[in-house]
């Protein structure tokens, strides 16, 4: 017991000094943590042992992280993306395996190389979305396209976990299981009833999620207590985990289906905001433990093969990630960070390693080398991501938020009758005419800098991401009237919207729409007003060229008001196009400009003379 306290107090504490200090000097919380770990290694300091333990036991970590990202994916979205994660994951992994493989055999006989090819064709889940929230760039063309390939490698590794005792020259002296340690020994069952408990297992999950967790966490939020549903979050990662390893399978995978089946739940916010914080502390105990594994005396004595290894095998992988990159359309600065974000071999490379290891894939003198090489790699993925940082720099792009992470303000609720969530270009004007007007809203941004500038010109506004419930909680959602959501961001938006209704039924909610596209999405959350970010600007410049143009101000005026009325009462038909096909899509639209047209053009030839006559300036004075 002593020890275990020891070792916990000795990596809690090493986390809490180094990686402050890693933060400020740019390099991320990961490698924060990796830089943490070599120094409290067997190899270094010395100050931690039993690291393979700690390990697999932080290993918990990545499953609760794809529990997570489970809960962020609704089904209808995996469809919607099947073609991203089929399509780009499957070619990108099968043209790393290709290429890996192919000079491996070089220096290898086939099964290993094509062993190496697998194993180092997987990239580091953990550590890419972690460094990809952070600098909040999950949401560009490029991060989807990295989550995809990163979903989809996740999903290929059974398959590949399956393969690996195959290749160990025909025999498994070593089953799958037995490197695993799970309790139950697959290998004593023939192939066909292997499969068909495999299934089961997955079913029962899946039907497990679906039907018989809900009204267990329903019980659970009865009681108002948050240690209880806690209790039973943890209960269903940890039972799925179970599950999935008794068969050999990959627990972060059943964690994930498992999170994809109840992303439609009505626990979903619940169970992400309760499951967050201990994800965090197993991820950083994780990259700690890897950075601690690292044989530093291996890599001392064979430098140079170590290095060679591990820089040829992310050139290669790198190479492939460009290929994918022109392969489906990704330009510019979204390619260059697609093909860098994918370079490095993954935790799972670890996993695999050691299933080749007990199966004979690979003698003991190659598993130190690729167990250096997936390290260092992965030690190295940060390193690559301030090198693209430079690059765009460099190039002259314009970089994508990377606002250092901030505290959340503490918001002291003063009952105000109106909440504003996002206060840049059009949320500043907005709060701006409210508070003229003698409303002052809760205004909350989570651009740190934004609300750093704001301040000095005397706006009381509040530090922190909208979308967590206990934010909106303290902000005062309970007792306000209205809700203004000005948030380009559509899913942050969606998300918002959808925890507002559910534990806020009593606001009212106004929201922007920076296109047509996010129009449609906020009328089908029911949103009790949608006005689109430059549409009443557009529509106000137009009428100021009219006036320019000679037509009489009532007439513009009454153009405009007949144009905004026509466009609102079109919009349900129009988004009902837009969802079945994009060519009835464009002949509704052409429809509707023609109506628009004829309807403003009958309204140019009524005779408003004598009202037009109330609306000139030069008429008041008489």
């Amino acid at each position: 017991m002593e020890n275990f306290l020891l070792q916990a107090f000795v990596f809690l504490a090493s986390a809490s000094l180094i990686v402050p200090i890693a933060k400020r000097l740019g390099l991320g919380s990961t490698m924060g943590y990796l830089i943490a770990g070599i120094l409290i290694g067997p190899y270094c300091l010395s100050f931690a042992h039993d690291i393979e333990v700690v390990k697999s036991f932080t290993e918990f970590g990545v499953v609760m992280m794809l529990f997570i990202i489970g809960l962020e994916l609704k089904p209808s979205l995996l469809w919607k993306m099947r073609t991203s994660i089929l399509g780009m994951g499957g070619f990108q992994v099968a043209l790393a395996t290709i290429l890996i493989s192919g000079l491996s055999i070089i220096f290898l006989p086939w099964r290993q190389a094509l062993a190496v090819g697998l194993m180092f064709s997987i990239s580091s889940t953990a550590i890419v979305l972690q460094i990809l929230k952070e600098k909040d760039l999950m949401n560009t063309h490029a991060g989807k396209s990295i989550f995809s390939v990163l979903l989809f490698q996740d999903l290929v590794v059974i398959p590949i976990m399956a393969l690996f005792p195959f290749l160990g020259k025909l025999s498994t002296p070593d089953s799958l299981e037995a490197a695993e340690g799970v309790v139950l020994n697959m290998s004593s069952f023939p192939a066909y009833v292997q499969w068909l408990i495999i299934i089961g297992v997955i079913l029962v999950i899946f039907f497990g999620a679906k039907f018989l967790s809900i009204p267990i966490f329903r019980a659970a939020a009865s009681t108002k207590m948050q240690e209880v549903f806690v209790a039973a979050a943890l209960a269903l990662i940890i039972g799925v985990s179970f599950l999935m390893s008794l068969v050999g399978l990959s627990p972060a995978l059943g964690a994930f289906l498992a999170g994809v089946v109840l992303s439609d739940s009505e626990y979903r916010h619940e169970l992400e905001s309760n499951i967050e914080p201990f994800k965090g502390l197993f991820m950083g105990v994780f990259f700690m433990a890897i950075g601690a594994s690292l044989n530093l005396i291996f890599i001392k004595e064979h430098l140079l093969l170590v290095l060679g290894v591990t820089l040829l095998m992310m050139l290669i992988k790198y190479l492939a990630d460009l290929i994918v990159g022109f392969s489906f359309h990704i330009k510019g600065k979204d390619r260059l960070l697609f093909s860098l974000s994918l370079v490095q071999a993954g935790g799972f490379g670890f996993v695999l390693l050691q299933i080749a290891k007990s199966s004979g894939v690979f003698p003991i003198s190659l598993v130190d080398l690729f167990n250096s090489a997936i390290a260092i790699s992965m030690f190295l993925t940060p390193f690559v991501f301030i090198l693209y940082d430079q690059l765009i720099t460099r190039a002259g792009c314009k970089e994508i938020s990377t606002n250092k992470e901030h505290v959340s303000d503490t918001i002291k609720s003063q009952g105000h009758k109106v909440i504003l969530a996002g206060f840049g270009r059009l949320g500043t004007d907005v709060g701006r005419f409210l508070m003229a007007a003698g409303v002052k809203p809760t205004i909350l941004d989570n651009d740190a800098a934004r609300v750093s500038i704001l301040r000095k010109y005397g706006y009381e506004v509040y530090y922190g991401d909208v979308t967590r419930f206990d934010l909106l909680k303290s902000a005062g959602a309970a007792d306000a009237e209205v809700l203004v959501v000005s948030i380009k961001n559509l899913e942050k938006s969606r998300k918002l919207i959808e925890m507002s209704k559910k534990y806020f039924p009593n606001l009212k909610i106004v929201a922007n729409a920076y296109d047509s596209s996010m129009t449609y999405e906020l009328m089908d959350l029911e949103v009790d007003k949608i006005q689109k970010e430059t549409y009443g600007s557009a529509l106000e410049i137009g009428r100021d060229v009219l006036d320019m143009l000679g037509v009489e101000t009532y007439a513009s005026y009454r153009m405009m008001r007949l144009f905004r009325k026509k466009e609102n009462d079109m919009m349900p038909n129009l988004k009902n196009q837009n969802r079945i096909d994009e060519n009835n899509y464009i002949s509704a639209v052409k429809q509707h400009d023609a109506v628009l047209e004829n309807l403003l053009a009958n309204s140019m030839q009524m005779n408003t003379k004598e009202v037009n006559k109330a609306w000139r300036s030069d008429n008041l004075e008489n």
